[in-house]
């Protein structure tokens, strides 16, 4: 049963115990009018365990967002359904409400308001008792990082710290689960791993979330599983190492000290029984490997042979990779296809 208690540690003090999926999708299918053989999602199944971070990857048009506009009641399914917390979007909508919150691509807040009184209005909205609220209102500022800018006008905070109001605000209702669209677009480098922060520390108070995201960096940083999306299908589904593991194997990376050495440390790395791939300008030979023990044994094979090398290294495939051998294309390269 969900508890609605706010801790003094803790905002997302609601917990969906003894739940098999915090978050579940059902055969979902979403088709528009002119879309009608073509649906912009097409049987979209997944489901996420509570207190973990589920990953909805792909490119822009892939169907994330209207994946997630069905899960979260703004769009009713063409068939198929899904299930928040343990209740049904299409039978229980006013309860999947009421245990989620919802932060979209682009933030929210009232810029001519404070980040205080954004607080206060929506917190208003929620039936949430003045005293309580400012009680709260002021844990999530701290949890934030807003304390300093609670009384400033939003119009004033830099991007970032929008998106931290955003998401603040999103938890007034302390959900258990949480829906965060594409959240940390237009966000520079430093704002973007704030954020992350943030969301790691909801995570750890088990906060369940599903994010989309078509950045493959931050599905590997936050994701315990990723669905990889494109064109309204599912094409791919498995934590960040098992979708890397189907890119192909890890490659062994050396940089010898001397050109002249290349020829010598090719065949070095040849008894490996790779193919052995070499970059004479930047003195770089490349072979598929199993893992450390590959990297120990060359190590050991060039050190005994005299051959200085500069950097020996695992290049492992990134989720980049997967995406591009599962599609054929990078997630930057991909067309729109729908919302």
């Amino acid at each position: 049963m969900a508890d609605k208690s706010v801790g003094p540690m803790s905002v997302c003090a609601y917990t969906v115990d003894a739940m098999e999926s915090a978050i579940e999708a059902i055969d979902l299918v979403k088709r528009f009018g002119d879309t009608l053989d073509n649906p912009a999602v097409d049987g979209v199944s997944f489901a996420v365990p509570p207190g973990t971070v589920l990953g909805l990857l792909g490119p822009n048009g892939a169907g994330k967002t209207t994946t997630v506009r069905m899960m979260t009641t703004l769009t009713e399914p063409t068939s198929g359904t899904a299930r928040v917390a343990g209740y049904d979007v299409r039978a229980q909508p006013d309860d999947v409400r009421r245990h989620m919150g919802l932060t979209g691509q682009v933030a929210t807040v009232d810029e001519l308001l404070t980040g205080r009184e954004n607080i206060r209005m929506i917190g208003g909205l929620y039936g949430i008792r003045r005293k309580d609220l400012d009680r709260l209102g002021d844990q999530l500022l701290h949890q934030f990082s807003l304390t300093d800018a609670a009384d400033r006008v939003v119009r004033s905070y830099s991007g970032g710290m929008r998106r931290r109001l955003d998401l603040a605000v999103s938890l007034l209702a302390s959900p258990p689960v949480l829906f965060l669209d594409e959240p940390t677009t237009g966000l520079d480098p430093r704002s973007r791993s704030e954020l992350w922060d943030v969301l790691r520390g909801l995570v750890a108070q088990g906060t369940t979330l599903l994010l989309t995201t078509q950045y493959l960096e931050e599905a590997d940083q936050l994701a315990d599983n990723i669905v990889v999306i494109d064109r309204g299908h599912i094409i791919a589904e498995g934590s960040p190492l098992e979708l890397k593991q189907q890119a192909g194997r890890a490659s062994l990376v050396v940089t010898v000290g001397d050109a002249a050495d290349l020829e010598g440390a090719r065949t070095l790395l040849g008894q490996t029984g790779a193919e052995v791939f070499v970059d004479a300008g930047a003195r770089r030979l490349t072979a598929s490997a199993d893992g450390l023990d590959d990297m120990i044994r060359v190590a050991e094979w060039l050190r005994d042979s005299g051959i200085a090398v500069d950097d020996i290294g695992l290049s492992r495939p990134s989720l980049d990779d997967v995406f591009l051998t599962l599609t054929g294309h990078r997630t930057e390269d991909s067309e729109e296809i729908g919302a």
